[in-house]
Order: C-alpha cells, then sequence, then structure tokens
C-alpha cells in the first residue's frame, strides 16, 4: 500500500501575502531583459516584471 500523505491548507495571511502592496501600486521591480530594441518606436526598451504580482511595465531609453 502507498503511503498518504496530508496536505496542509494554507492560511489567508499566506494565501494573500504581498498582494495588498501592489494593489497599492508599491509593486517590486526586477528587470527582465537587459536590453531589448523595439521596433516600433526604434528605440532600446527595458522590460521590467514586479516579482511579487508579475505585472510588467516598458521603458524606452
Amino acid at each position: 500500500m502507498a503511503d498518504i500523505l496530508t496536505f496542509k491548507r494554507k492560511t489567508p495571511a499566506q494565501k494573500h501575502k504581498g498582494k495588498s502592496l501592489c494593489r497599492s501600486g508599491f509593486h517590486k521591480w526586477k528587470i527582465l531583459t537587459a536590453r531589448k530594441f523595439d521596433v516600433k518606436q526604434g528605440k532600446l526598451v527595458t522590460v521590467y516584471q514586479c516579482s511579487r504580482c508579475a505585472k510588467q511595465k516598458i521603458t524606452a531609453m
């Protein structure tokens, strides 16, 4: 017979950890790609991604 594993349910605090900061506009931005060229704008762009909610933001140089 196989061993039966018991799984522990996450508490609401663990489930929603870090999401309230992003909802208030306080993202934790990390650079996703260092240098990327946008053909439509004709410029180098930097892609940022939030490490908590995975939202992306693009800035042109």
